[in-house]
């Protein structure tokens, strides 16, 4: 296994043939770097912060920042607007606007005056290697840009290196195992929680969101990267913390990021749509929703 950091966060990268180890870490920081420089928001010179300034406008940008920007928009339709990409001002707003290791330093943040975001995600458009964005709308693409990157090199090392692989981007977990291979995966509502449980993940994809993560100061309070599309501010916190299944990281992690949005409606949204999960609420008592792996061991 190799560990590394980025984003402010970790990368656990695992083969299933050591000797390949070292071949995919190098073409899974290049990947990263790649994504890093085409789709983050804290780059001026990203692709993303260029197609920002100017809206209303067709920018060329890199193809890999038109399929980070499809993935997101196909989120929020699949979840009519709950996982938001133009919820960039809103995070902006609450102080968001510096690398989370920069914004914790700051001292408390004042409380913003908050509105909803305008449902501009309808209107990107996209081409090949060009992006138009609505002139309202701040492109974010935080809620899906770690999982997405997730699959991205797991699937990428598979095809280049022939071996099986199992990567997590700070907790959005992708498996990609020609031989259909056992992966035990603990799983704890932070990177540094001392309890968790473990789960054996054989493909695919699993995901844990949480509001106890990524978070920062203000004159009332905690505030956290999840915003609640419908209010403008962060999510409430019904629901803490929720890890999801999925057929891909992605996947994952869109059922995950609804279920904080949605609160005390997550099981039944989950529900309906057959999604296998596990909610912290916020008294601490754990919910688990479809067929999520039980019995799960203690970690």
């Amino acid at each position: 296994m190799s560990t590394w950091r980025v984003w402010s966060t970790y990368v656990q990268l695992c083969v299933t043939d050591e000797r390949l180890l070292r071949q995919a870490e190098s073409l899974t920081r290049r990947l990263l770097d790649d994504v890093d420089r085409t789709c983050s928001r804290f780059r001026d010179d990203s692709d993303l912060s260029r197609a920002n300034a100017a809206p209303g406008r067709w920018v060329a940008v890199d193809p890999l920042l038109v399929e980070a920007t499809r993935v997101a928009v196909d989120a929020a339709r699949i979840t009519d607007g709950l996982v938001d990409p133009c919820a960039g001002r809103a995070l902006i707003s609450w102080g968001y606007d510096v690398d989370l290791e920069l914004l914790v330093k700051r001292p408390a943040l004042a409380v913003p005056d908050i509105a909803a975001p305008p449902e501009d995600w309808r209107e990107i458009r996209l081409a090949d290697d060009a992006l138009w964005l609505p002139p309202d709308c701040l492109l974010d693409l935080g809620a899906t840009a770690k999982a997405w990157a997730a699959d991205l090199v797991a699937e990428t090392v598979t095809a280049e290196l022939g071996c099986g692989v199992l990567v997590s981007l700070g907790g959005d977990v992708r498996v990609v195992s020609p031989a259909d291979e056992s992966w035990p995966i603990r799983v704890s509502e932070t990177e540094r929680s001392a309890t968790g449980t473990t789960v054996v993940l054989r493909h695919g994809g699993m995901a844990t969101s949480t509001i106890l993560a990524r978070r920062w100061r203000t004159e009332d309070g905690w505030a956290h990267h999840l915003i609640d599309p419908r209010t403008g501010a962060p999510v409430a916190g019904e629901v803490r913390t929720a890890t999801a299944l999925g057929e891909t990281a992605v996947g994952a992690n869109v059922a995950s990021t609804a279920a904080l949005v949605l609160g005390a409606e997550a099981e039944a949204w989950l529900s309906e749509r057959g999604v296998h999960a596990r909610l912290v609420l916020a008294d601490g008592s754990v919910q688990r929703v479809g067929d999520w792996p039980t019995p799960e061991v203690a970690a």
